[in-house]
């Protein structure tokens, strides 16, 4: 995540039950480390009859909520399905023994690992609604659908957002700036919002993976003790392919049943007639990136260019402002104009135009937009916390571990332990640094180097958390690119083809490097 994907500044929470340092981003990884709560042992030893009941029942609930209400399943359906499954595995540590107060204790823990995700995505919400109003958005779409053809519009779509994750090692950035432009635009040309939210977050992922400003990619690294440099080179074995296969499907995709040019005419005939449209309406969007490229962390990042979005807005964009805050007898011009500017960051931005298509395309956004993906947040971090406290976690990956015999059973054990830890603890820097903690000395026992396990965190923990409706990742970009998380998924082609790659790597022996050729590798420490 960076916004997340890497990015909100780190902070490390130290748990002796993983054995491990957990980050939330932010920035550098710079760990510091939080006293840690008095952890009370189990009085009953764990089961797999126990330590799985609670997970399948998860899984039926959230499968059963997905057949029920489809793509609207995130809607509340699911945060009761995982509500539930968090006193599921409660009642699984009041049977071993666990005092209900140090239950409640992990499910607090749980949920405050993803406060700052949860203010930056309100936060979203807010820069949404002012680069709305401030012209921003209209202006990438205005100019966007000259430049962009249809014909090559997924494949651009991941090539762009690649290009400036990999300067700014931010997904969530690049979805919650680039994307919902690009989303614009393919709306414009009547083009599948499925594939090209696919696009994009195949793109933004492939560039937080490769960047050396990603505070996953960072994380991975740190976790194995190998050479943020090294690991980066190591990930362009399976990087590179999956790349290419994601760019090769997204060129066959493109076209299709494109917008004719009159209509094309025709919407941006009907953006400048509601917004003051130049070049320099991009000066916001400029700023966004490069607070991030500055490693400013994110939340006050957000802020600062909805403010600077805002400032925009009363400045170039008045007859709209005044348009948003509605007709009143009792206030003033000026405080219409703030009504305006003030709504559209708590409400969003709501389009009159009269031309019903880019009224859908443009009346989104504001804080109360992101609150539903909050309380998706909130339910599964409070079932991963609970999880991890009475010791089901830990317990399920040690088993997993065991049915590793070869080396590729070994990297295909990595990649389904970080996808089931992406499900079942909903944050992928949980997913990064319990299977890198666990299985570090095991991939060394067999002779191989870190970097190979290192690479294999990234191509499955990084990659898959996107796709899980529940993850915080999955959640943030369906809020963000207005597309559901199962919906898109099937199109996020890069982060579905790279776990494939690296466990087929494993089996036949690719790119898998010996020990003993690791000149700069990190002693274990």
């Amino acid at each position: 995540m960076a916004i997340r994907s890497g990015k909100l500044g780190a902070h490390a929470v130290y748990s002796k039950a993983w054995g491990c340092t957990i980050a939330q981003k932010s920035g550098k990884l710079n760990p510091r480390f939080f006293e840690e709560n008095h952890v009370t042992s189990p009085i009953r030893p764990l089961t797999p009859g126990l330590a799985l009941a609670p997970v399948v029942l998860l899984i039926f609930m959230l499968g059963f909520s997905v057949y029920l209400y489809g793509a609207d399943s995130s809607y509340g359906a699911n945060q009761i399905a995982l509500l539930l499954g968090a006193g599921a595995v409660g009642l699984v540590g009041v049977r071993l023994g666990y005092r209900w107060r140090d239950i409640e204790e992990g499910l607090v823990d749980g949920i405050a690992m993803c406060l700052v995700p949860m203010l930056i995505l309100m936060s979203v919400g807010m820069l949404i609604g002012a680069f709305i109003l401030s012209g921003t958005i209209p202006a990438l779409i205005y100019y966007g659908v000259q430049v962009l053809s249809p014909e090559i519009f997924y494949a651009a779509c991941a090539i762009i957002c690649a290009l400036v994750a990999v300067s700014i090692g931010s997904s969530w950035t690049v979805a919650g700036t680039m994307g919902i432009g690009l989303m614009a635009i393919a709306a414009s040309f009547n083009l599948s919002p499925a594939i090209t939210a696919g696009a994009i977050v195949s793109g933004a992922y492939f560039g937080d993976k490769m960047s050396p400003l990603s505070d996953t990619t960072n994380l991975a690294a740190a976790t194995t003790g190998v050479d943020l440099f090294e690991h980066i080179r190591h990930m362009l074995w399976t990087t590179v392919p999956s790349f290419i296969i994601a760019l090769t499907v997204f060129t066959l995709l493109s076209g299709g049943d494109a917008a004719e040019p009159a209509q094309i005419a025709e919407l941006r005939s009907s953006i400048a007639g509601q917004f003051n449209i130049g070049l320099h309406l991009f000066l916001p969007l400029l700023l966004m990136l490069f607070l991030v490229w500055r490693r400013v962390p994110a939340l006050p990042a957000i802020l600062a260019s909805s403010v600077f979005g805002v400032l925009f807005a009363l400045m170039f964009q008045p007859e709209a402002v005044l348009r948003l805050a509605g007709d009143s007898e009792t206030l003033g011009p000026g405080m219409l104009m703030i009504k305006g500017v003030w709504t559209s960051l708590f409400n969003g931005f709501t389009s009159d135009s009269g031309n019903a298509f880019m009224d859908k395309l443009l009346s989104k956004g504001g804080m109360i937009s992101m609150l539903n993906t909050v309380s998706l947040i909130i339910s599964a971090m409070a079932f991963g916390g609970t999880l991890q406290k009475v010791g089901i976690l830990r317990f399920l990956v040690d088993a997993a571990l065991k049915r590793a015999k070869t080396n590729g059973g070994l990297v295909a054990t990595t990649v389904a332990t970080c996808a089931a830890t992406n499900v079942a603890a909903a944050d992928q820097f949980i997913a990064i640094t319990l299977p890198g903690g666990m299985y570090r000395d095991e991939f060394e026992r067999r002779g191989l180097s870190r970097l190979n396990l290192s690479r294999t965190l990234e191509d499955s923990a990084t990659l898959t958390s996107a796709l899980i409706p529940w993850n915080t990742c999955g959640a943030y970009m369906a809020a963000t690119l207005g597309v559901a998380t199962l919906t898109y998924a099937p199109f996020a082609i890069f982060n579905l083809a790279c776990p494939v790659i690296a466990i087929f790597y494993g089996y036949w022996h690719i790119g898998l490097k010996p020990l003993e050729t690791l000149e700069g590798e990190a002693a274990t420490s």
